[in-house]
């Protein structure tokens, strides 16, 4: 099982960085012992000061491919859960102010939590009209919906497709919108698609 992940994939959230806006999706990976299941706490590591938060969507793979055409896309995945996507944004600055790779500001261990459930496509209406949201402490940070992606779900597939073979069981983040920011120790996160909550876990 593998981690894909799709950043500047919104553009508001690429203004807040001041990033350029990509001609085709960004790609990086995280390894497994990113994922965090279960609710599990994350643990701050000492090599940061400036840990981010950034809720994404997470495509669930349901059927090996490659070299997918976009209109076959939808038959390569089946179900969607919620994710963060944790950045130690102090080192990944630095990173690319010497325009080195910056794996280890997004890959290091327990940065990927996870939902342990996830929603079937065929329970979504419309997947390019679809809410999700996180909360920390119980306040509103970070709102999205899939109208607003850059890339859509079928291009993502098969834009991957191209360079690596999707196999049954690997996960794809699929973008952060706007409102990312720092989280400390006693922090509680709390992530839902729609009105459903499917992840909540504390920062210590």
């Amino acid at each position: 099982m593998r981690i894909f992940a799709i950043g500047r994939n919104y553009a508001e959230h690429i203004q807040e960085l001041n990033n350029e806006r990509p001609d085709e999706p960004v790609i990086f990976t995280k390894p497994d012992t990113a994922i965090l299941r279960n609710n599990a706490p994350f643990y701050y590591p000492s090599f940061s000061n400036d840990i981010h938060h950034e809720v994404e969507l997470v495509l669930r793979i349901c059927k090996e491919g490659k070299n997918i055409e976009e209109k076959f896309a939808s038959k390569y995945y089946d179900a969607i859960g919620v994710g963060i996507d944790f950045t130690a944004r102090d080192i990944q600055s630095k990173l690319k102010a010497k325009s080195l790779p910056w794996d280890i500001s997004k890959g290091f261990n327990g940065s990927a939590p996870i939902s342990d459930k996830f929603i079937t496509i065929d329970q979504f209406p419309d997947k390019k009209a679809i809410n999700f949201k996180l909360e920390v402490n119980g306040e509103l940070k970070q709102a999205g919906n899939t109208s607003l992606l850059l890339f859509s779900f079928d291009y993502i597939i098969s834009y991957l497709s191209k360079f690596f073979t999707l196999r049954t069981g690997d996960l794809i983040f699929t973008g952060t919108p706007k409102g990312v920011g720092p989280v400390v120790i006693g922090d509680t996160l709390t992530a839902y698609i729609e009105d459903e909550k499917l992840l909540e876990f504390e920062v210590k």
